[in-house]
This record gives structure tokens, C-alpha cells and sequence, in this order.
């Protein structure tokens, strides 16, 4: 017979809509990270701030969640998830974005539509141990929520989870971006304004960032076409709680992901060898491998 689940286990497997089986995988990957990230955060005697990188419904979040309740439980951590889809521009600055540089900025999701100067005004307070406000983007209004409903964070913080897709990916020689990855980018981008812009960005907004990440973890996806069947299995779980409010047809997910392919395929190739802590997927995102290394940070 089972075990009961403890009152914090049924609370993440509802508020997530998991199967019980989930915590057995979840105690036999997740909690060795979870115990070296708490010795590490404890030999440091500070905040620490683990990244997670993990392409779209690869189960970042949820890990998060899992991790963020672990440590508190087993080493009473407290940590707070922060999300860099949270970290958006917000639909005006972006609208102004797309008539100032290149159309395709108007789509949030690659670095260059996020506000990393808020990023790292709340990483400021959070890992200093200040209370703040951590903002929320509602994706079906395609927009930040109002201040009032962020969250607050009043008493200080020991781990930070921050969790992101393109989290860790590195700039690309200009070389690389000549030749479009898709049908997005040869008919979109044929000049190539909308990639360059978006890989300068990850030269000169998300490097900063990385230095200050303490420790890296990455889901690692099978490939590019199981992330695609990801995100279109989540879009029609989204259309089946929304009744088709904001939701997208899957025409419009197949060309809302082609945004992410060069990227997503490049974090693929080159982040595996630079984390800390590598967890491979299946097609079924079931764990296959866990490899752990001292690694070469982004």
C-alpha cells in the first residue's frame, strides 16, 4: 500500500494536475539537487541563485515547484520561482518595439522582448534579502498584470529558482545567423534585422545576468520536434480551461514556435556540456539520465 501523501505533496500534485506516480520520479531525480543545492547555498552563507534552463513544456515550472516545496520541507529553505516569462515587456513597448526595429518583435519570447532591467532590479532586492514585488505576465491577455496582483515577497530569501527557455543560450557567431533555420525566418526576417537583433541581445543583456547565476540545471528536450508537440499539447489543455479565450489554433502555435527554433535548437547543442546539473527527456518527458558535472557556465 502507498504511503499518504503529506498535505505540501497533494497541494503540488492538484495544483499542478499530476498523477500520483509523478512524486516517485520527482524524490528520485529532483531530491539529490535539491540536497546539493541547500549544502551549497549553506557552505556559501548567502542567497544563491540556481537557473534552469528547459525549452517550452519541457516541466521547468514544475520542477520548480517541486524543488522550491522540497527545500522547505527537508532543509527549511526558503526560496521564491521566479519565471523570465514573468520578465516580458508589456505589449506596448513591445508594439513600439516592432515599429522601431523589426515586426516579429511585436511576439514575446526571444531576448530582446524582455525587461531585463526589472529583472535585475528585483534579482537586487530578492538575493540582498529586501522585500519586493515580483511581477506576473498574464500570457492570454498577452500582457503584465497589474502591480496589484504580482506577488510580494516580504521576508528574505535563501534560494532563487529562476527558470527560462532560452535561459543559459549564448550568442552565435554572426556567421551562424546567414542561413534562416525555417520558413518564419527566410520569409519574415529575409535580412536577417530580426535574429541579429536578438542575438545582440543575448550578447549584451543576458550575459550580465548569467554571471550572477551561482548554479545551472538543465531539462534537456529529445529534440526540437517533441518540444513543438509539447507546446501544442499544452495549448489544448489552455483551450480546454479557457473554453478558446486566448487561446491559439495549432496553425498559430506552429508559427508562435518557430520564433524559438534557432535558439531552442542551439541551447540543445551547446548547453548539455555547461550545467551543473543535465536531467534528459524522453519524447514522453519521462527522465532517462541524470549527469552531474562541475561545468562551464554560459
Amino acid at each position: 500500500m502507498a504511503e499518504p501523501l503529506t498535505d505540501w505533496q497533494a497541494r503540488l500534485l492538484q495544483r499542478n494536475q499530476l498523477p500520483r506516480h509523478y512524486l516517485a520520479s520527482a524524490q528520485k531525480w529532483f531530491n539529490p539537487i535539491a540536497s546539493l543545492v541547500a549544502e551549497h547555498q549553506k557552505s556559501a552563507s548567502r542567497s544563491w541563485l540556481l537557473a534552469v534552463n528547459g525549452s517550452q513544456g519541457s516541466g521547468k515550472s514544475t520542477l520548480c515547484d517541486y524543488l522550491q516545496q522540497v527545500l522547505a520541507e527537508e532543509y527549511g529553505l526558503h526560496s521564491v520561482v521566479l519565471s523570465l516569462d514573468d520578465f516580458y515587456m508589456t505589449a506596448p513597448q513591445r508594439r513600439q518595439l516592432a515599429i522601431d526595429v523589426h515586426p516579429l518583435l511585436a511576439t514575446r519570447g526571444v531576448p530582446g522582448t524582455h525587461d531585463m532591467g526589472l529583472l535585475s532590479r528585483t534579482l537586487d532586492k530578492l538575493l540582498s534579502g529586501e522585500p519586493v514585488s515580483v511581477p506576473r505576465f498574464d500570457k492570454s491577455a498577452d500582457d503584465r498584470f497589474p502591480p496589484s496582483a504580482w506577488q510580494h515577497v516580504e521576508r528574505p530569501v535563501q534560494i532563487v529558482l529562476l527558470e527560462g527557455w532560452c535561459l543559459g543560450a549564448a550568442a552565435q557567431p554572426v556567421e551562424a545567423l546567414a542561413e534562416p533555420v525555417n520558413e518564419l525566418e527566410a520569409q519574415e526576417d529575409a535580412d536577417g534585422i530580426w535574429r541579429n537583433y536578438v542575438n545582440a541581445a543575448l550578447s549584451e543583456q543576458f550575459s550580465p545576468l548569467y554571471r550572477r547565476c551561482d548554479e545551472w540545471l538543465m531539462l534537456q528536450a529529445p529534440s526540437f520536434e517533441c518540444v513543438y508537440g509539447w507546446r501544442l499539447e499544452q495549448e489544448h489543455k489552455l483551450a480546454a480551461q479557457r473554453s478558446g479565450a486566448g487561446v491559439m489554433s495549432d496553425a498559430e502555435v506552429a508559427r508562435f514556435v518557430s520564433h524559438y527554433q534557432r535558439l531552442t535548437e542551439h541551447c540543445l547543442r551547446y548547453l548539455p556540456a555547461r550545467v551543473n546539473h543535465l536531467l534528459k527527456l524522453d519524447a514522453q518527458r519521462e527522465i532517462t539520465a541524470y549527469i552531474a558535472a562541475p561545468g562551464v557556465h554560459p
